[in-house]
């Protein structure tokens, strides 16, 4: 089991240059935890690369029915004011925006205060360090 931050989770459902890795990834442990918004994320991803003429209809299509299945099959870690409060920590002690800041306290929730157990899998480089940095095992691309 791995969390998945949204960045990672966009290149499963439409094709960029870190697809194959985290395909890849993927495959390795196809038991993905995530937070609560990355549904919310990843759709902001997909409708800004249909705005910005970088995705055809079919594409965005295929792109929502991966996320669907995604979605219907990993573990989500909910809002709560458990999360609120680690993120404000977060943001607090690391130069994170609010949205990474909630994804690695929804991590932190889901490691259950072991972080070294639960790899963390981003292609944001300032969330991987702020991760790194609470004890998880960032698993980036190849």
């Amino acid at each position: 089991m791995r969390f998945w931050d949204s960045s990672a989770i966009v290149p499963l459902l439409i094709a960029q240059p870190a697809s194959e890795s985290m395909a890849a990834a993927f495959a390795s442990d196809p038991e993905i935890v995530a937070w609560w918004g990355s549904e919310v994320e990843c759709t902001s991803a997909i409708e800004r690369l249909q705005r910005e003429g970088r995705l055809r209809p079919l594409e965005v299509a295929s792109a929502y029915q991966r996320l669907e299945a995604n979605v219907t099959s990993w573990q989500e870690i909910q809002p709560a004011s458990r999360l609120r409060k680690i993120a404000e920590r977060m943001l607090r002690i690391h130069p994170l925006r609010a949205a990474d800041a909630l994804q690695l306290a929804a991590a932190v929730i889901a490691a259950d205060g072991s972080p070294e157990t639960l790899p963390f899998v981003t292609l944001d480089d300032r969330l991987a360090r702020a991760a790194e940095r609470e004890g998880f095992p960032v698993v980036e691309p190849a």
